[in-house]
This record gives C-alpha cells, structure tokens and sequence, in this order.
C-alpha cells in the first residue's frame, strides 16, 4: 500500500514538474519571439537616431553664417542707433526738388529699418512706394529688397518666387549638393527646371511687363480698366493703389511759373517696319529698334507710339483732339515720354499712312508687309518743350517717368480725328501737387 501511494506521489511530482517545464518553455518562445520582434525596430531607431544626429549637425553648420549675419546686423544696428545719419539723409533728399528714385526709396526704408525697427511706419512706406514707383520690366532687383522688406516687417505682401530663392540662397563660399548637380548638369538643363516650376501670380506679372513694348496694358495677371465706365480712371484706386494715392501723377495741366533749362531734344528716328496693335483701349505703333532721341546728350531708344483722345496733357487748361506718347527707354531701364499734341487742320501725311494700315477692332499685332514707317513724321519741326515728372498714364501709374511735352502741335485732320477708334483713350489731368514744371 505505501509503495502504491510513493508510486502516485512520484507519478504527479513528474506531471507537475513537465508541465512547469511546458510553460516555461512556452514563456522562454514568447520571450523569444518578442525579442525577434523587436530587433528591427532597435536597429530602425538607431538608424534614425544617426539621421537625426546627421541632421542637427547639418543644421547646426547652416545656422553657423546666419549668427555671424545677426552679429552683424547687431553692429549695424548699433552704429545707427543714435539715429544720425537718417536725420541727414532725410534732410538731405527734402532738399532735392524731383521725387525719389525707387533705388533712394530702398535705401531710406533700409537705413531707418535699422534705425527704428520694423515697427516704423516711415520705414514701410518707404519699401512700398520703392515697389510701387519701380519699373517691373527693368527693376526686378529693387523690388525684390521691397517685397522682401516688407515681408520681414510683417507686411502682407506676395514675394516673386525667385525673390523667395534669392532671399534663401546660401553665401557664394558656401557650395550646396543642388549647387553642384546644377553645375554637372548640361548647358540649359537648370534653365529648362527653371521653366517647369510653376510661377506666382506676381512672377507672371514681372515677365507679362518685361515683354510689353508700349505703357502697360491688361494682360494675364493684371486686374482689367478702361477710360470709361465702372472701370474708368476715377475707380482705377481699386485694383491699382499707385493711381489713387500718387502724388506725381500723370497727365497734368501744363501752367505756369516754369523753371528754365538749358537743353535740347535731338531726334534721330529712323525708317523701319511698320507694326501697329489696337488693344481694346487705343492704338498703338511698335518701333523697331534703332530710333533714338538725345537728351540733354544722353540716347534713349523710341519704343512705341500711344495715341490718346483728346490729349492727356492740356496747355493752360485746353486739351489738344489728340495726342501721341513717344515713349523711350535707356539702357538702365528709364522711361522717358516725349508728348506730340494733334490740333485740327491739315490731313496728316504720316497719319493717314498709319491709318491706312490701322487695325480698327482690338486683336494681334499687325505687320503690313513691305510697308515701313519713319516716327520722324509726326514730329513737329520746333522740338522746344515743357518737362514734368510723372507716372504711367495707365495702369499701373508708376511713377518713375519723365514728360517732354512739345510745344508746337502738329496738324490732323477732322476726318482722321473721326477715324480713330475710340471716342476717349486718355486719362483725365491729374493735381500737379507742387511739381516743378520746366521749359527751354
């Protein structure tokens, strides 16, 4: 019986003792299994611990040139703190007769950037009347600084892409991996990127003005206007702030007292193709390139020819039927206008020539074959003039423009004045404002 009772004993110590080694064994796998489980998520993390580390260091050696930038900045800032020399540079330009240049304009909002922070009102309205009065065909520079300005002072303000990666790129010492590959890259294979990326609405609008020839007309991007109707000059303040709130707008009344002037307009245009575009609002004559008026000794090319009804600019009060904008550029991208006022009389050989050739519906530029138009042919034979400084007469009313309004008129005809177009293709006269008006 005793052996019976040892022989069970021993029977269910065995059991009890497999089935703890059973669920040992079991835990040990779970174990096992966990571990295997959890051996690539280690080595996951490890590898993104080094990426991690990788990039702080790359971080860390970008930010290097950026604190030695804000030291700078910190000296600048010092120097002019005391706030000196902007009080001399402001009395400095108040003594100067002739509005700012957009360049001047940058300059003045820079210094008292530095001088009185972002929170300057001055110091905004200066980077704004620089963007509002620069050239976006010649001045992509300035406007960049502009945009870019206000940006930084907290402006809300749409900064061109390619301003955006001015602004970003690294010092010229500094070579990125892109910089690199672009320079491995193929002749004209960053270009061809360059072309692919799309483009802000601001950037379309810089390249739709670098292409026009004449004063800026609606196109893509740009917000439409008219001369007449809801859209008409006393509502352009709405899409275009330039035209509201300029203070050397153009077309003015020509009045005096005049300042004198010891200069002349020299013309020396020359026969070429005709080409002529009426764009919904006037007509316009295309020049090509080799037609140029001396001022004052220095060259400005003829771009184009603008006819306007009546005539924007008025002589003591008294629009002309018409008018013609001579509009030239130097190699700096300054415009000049040189004014033709149309009086009743004669027909006008030059006129009828164009006239002949007009596109009476708006639509694409046409180009006569074989026909060629010398500009000299609307010019009086007495260049004398008045000048004022002024702004585009359209759109978006820049003001970065200088007007030579020739006194003697030339002859047009009534039946080519009826001819024209369109009833008004010109901007009302605009508050003088204290501009100086000259005269030779």
């Amino acid at each position: 019986m005793k052996r019976t009772v040892f022989d069970l004993l021993l029977v269910i110590a065995l059991g009890a003792a497999a089935a703890f080694g059973w669920l040992r064994y079991q835990a040990g796998a779970a174990a096992a299994a966990q571990v295997a489980e959890l051996t690539p998520q280690t080595a996951g993390a490890v590898t993104k611990l080094a990426e991690a580390e990788a990039t702080l260091e790359q971080v860390q050696a970008e930010l290097a040139p950026l604190r030695e930038q804000a030291e700078q900045l910190s000296v600048y800032k010092s120097v002019f703190s005391n706030g000196d020399l902007l009080r001399d540079l402001e009395a400095a330009y108040r003594k100067e007769k002739a509005p700012l240049s957009p360049e001047r304009q940058l300059g003045l909002g820079t210094l008292r950037l530095l001088t009185k922070g972002s929170a300057d009102a001055a110091a905004v309205d200066a980077f704004t009347r620089a963007l509002d009065t620069a050239d976006w065909g010649s001045r992509k520079a300035v406007i960049c600084a502009a945009q870019n300005a206000l940006a930084s002072a907290g402006q809300k303000v749409e900064v061109l892409q390619s301003c955006q990666q001015l602004a970003q790129s690294p010092p010229a010492s500094a070579e990125t991996p892109s910089q690199a590959q672009a320079q491995s890259e193929p002749a004209g294979a960053a270009e061809a990127k360059a072309a692919d990326a799309p483009k802000s609405q601001a950037e379309r609008r810089l390249e739709e003005a670098a292409r026009q020839k004449s004063e800026p007309k609606p196109g893509a991007g740009l917000p439409p206007w008219a001369f007449e109707g809801p859209l008409g000059p006393e509502n352009w303040g709405e899409r275009y702030a330039m035209c509201a709130r300029g203070r050397n707008q153009a077309p003015i009344n020509i009045a005096g007292p005049l300042m004198r002037v010891k200069y002349d307009l020299v013309q020396d245009y020359r026969n070429g193709p005709l080409a002529m575009v009426n764009d919904g609002k006037t007509v316009v004559v295309n020049v090509a390139p080799g037609s140029r008026m001396r001022i004052d000794s220095l060259p400005y090319e003829l771009v184009s020819l603008t006819f306007q009804r009546p005539s924007g600019e008025q002589i003591d009060g008294k629009p002309a039927p018409m008018g013609i904008h001579f509009l030239h550029r130097d190699l700096n991208g300054k415009m000049v206008t040189v004014v033709v006022l149309l009086k009743e009389g004669n027909e006008n050989p030059g006129i009828k020539l164009l006239w002949s050739h007009m596109p009476g519906k708006e639509g694409p530029e046409v180009k006569p074959e074989g026909v060629t138009f010398n500009p000299a042919n609307l010019l009086p034979r007495d260049m004398k003039f008045f000048r004022y400084d002024g702004s585009l007469s359209t759109p978006p009313c820049s003001e970065n423009m200088r007007y030579y309004v020739l006194k003697e008129p030339v002859n047009i005809s009534p039946e080519q004045i009826l001819r024209f177009p369109y009833k008004v293709a010109a901007r009302p006269v605009q508050p003088q404002n204290g501009r100086p008006i000259a005269t030779n």
